[in-house]
């Protein structure tokens, strides 16, 4: 109800996952099997394929464009076993996003009878640091393309991931489909309780954002200084190109204390993906880093 009031929605256009990791399995369950196909974009989440696969449908890598959707080409992907088209905005891992005019000529192309799933777990980010006028906001499509579903999380920008809520909006006949395979209580009480309370507090989420932005650039200013180029991210972090010690400098900084992520298995071999933190825990990213680089030069 809470959501629904929120995004000006019917309730029965709305339904809760257990992360929104369980809202794109769901779907997959309810529109994939055998002999159709999923599209997803290059270096976009893991969770897209794997949902396929688990159905034993086929999953069809589109390659990327500028490390993000290059939405054109998956417009010229579509078949008729194409069913679920999986979209992140902004993109995880490389916080890459597309704007509202190749976002509406695109979804004004997709034919009615695919689904359109638009992730948009990192969507307040995205808000924050982007003109309005250029990023387009999945759930102000949903009275005009019954197709599209909108996923969304509590664990990012909200802070709740451990709680494990995220949710779907879409037109009332989909979210009806969902339901029927949702188990009942795959969001608990206690987790709902605190995503509503979440919901009203606004203001943490404000601080979130400007926090994050505040971090952002305190990362890029230390990584133009080091000469370290990064891929342009809407996100809560960055993907860092080390080249070929990436995976050697990820193994220095956790004896540095600092857990970064590997994206070796999104076939970004020559990255880390580092979240944005706190101030201190950013200084502490960019201490360490400065201390195995130089570590790393004196060695060769």
């Amino acid at each position: 109800d809470a959501l629904a009031q929120k995004h000006r929605v019917s309730a029965d256009c709305v339904t809760l996952g257990n992360g929104s990791n369980d809202i794109l399995d769901m779907i997959a369950r309810v529109f994939l099997y055998p002999g159709r196909e999923s599209l997803f974009s290059q270096y976009a989440f893991a969770v897209y394929p794997i949902a396929a696969q688990v159905v034993g449908a086929t999953a069809i890598e589109v390659p990327a464009k500028g490390w993000g959707h290059d939405l054109q080409a998956m417009l010229s992907a579509i078949t008729d076993k194409t069913k679920v088209i999986y979209l992140a905005n902004p993109n995880n891992p490389t916080g890459t996003v597309f704007n509202r005019a190749e976002w509406e000529d695109f979804i004004n192309q997709v034919p009615k009878d695919v689904i359109v799933v638009l992730d948009e777990a990192y969507i307040e980010y995205a808000q924050a640091q982007l003109n309005g006028e250029e990023y387009a906001n999945g759930i102000d499509y949903l009275a005009t393309h019954s197709n599209l579903l909108v996923s969304r999380t509590f664990s990012k920008a909200y802070g709740l991931a451990s709680l494990r809520v995220g949710y779907l909006a879409g037109c009332k006949e989909i979210i009806g489909y969902i339901n029927q395979l949702r188990a009942p209580f795959n969001v608990n009480h206690y987790a709902q309780v605190a995503a509503v309370s979440a919901l009203a507090d606004q203001d943490f989420v404000e601080k979130v954002l400007l926090l994050n932005q505040q971090g952002m650039r305190q990362i890029l200013d230390a990584l133009s200084i080091l000469g370290l180029d990064s891929i342009p991210s809407a996100g809560n972090f960055l993907c860092i190109d080390l080249g070929e010690n990436a995976l050697d400098l990820n193994q220095r900084l956790l004896e540095e204390g600092v857990i970064v992520r590997p994206v070796a298995n999104y076939g970004l071999k020559q990255f880390l993906r580092v979240s944005i933190g706190t101030q201190v825990e950013n200084q502490h990213f960019i201490d360490s880093l400065k201390s195995v680089l130089l570590s790393l030069s004196k060695e060769s």
